[in-house]
């Protein structure tokens, strides 16, 4: 939902690039966070050490996909707003950064 609050802000203020750029900021930390649960259910922990092990390999997968994905979009999309879409990402990573603190009841 933070995504498409900021593409559709920037779309508003930078035009069309910068609501696409707003949106490829969001899905890079979007597809890195959702590899990166995907890799860490596949790990069946039987110990500390494997369940330590498992979410260290999840955390590189998401580093290494979302450094690939950032450079995938800065390298091929000539008219991005850099501002926006680092703005946009750096948001995404925030939102799912404090995920780890919200408890359910």
């Amino acid at each position: 939902m933070a995504t498409v609050a900021l593409a559709l802000i920037a779309g508003a203020l930078a035009g069309g690039h910068g609501a696409l750029s707003a949106a490829l900021g969001g899905a890079v930390s979007i597809v890195a966070g959702l590899a990166s649960a995907v890799v860490a259910s596949l790990g069946r922990a039987k110990s500390a050490e494997g369940a330590l092990f498992a979410v260290l390999r999840a955390e590189a997968v998401k580093i290494g996909l979302i450094v690939i994905l950032l450079w995938l979009v800065l390298a091929t999309y000539g008219d991005i707003a850099v501002p926006v879409f680092i703005g946009s990402f750096a948001v995404t990573v925030v939102i799912f950064a404090m995920a780890f603190f919200v408890r359910e009841n």
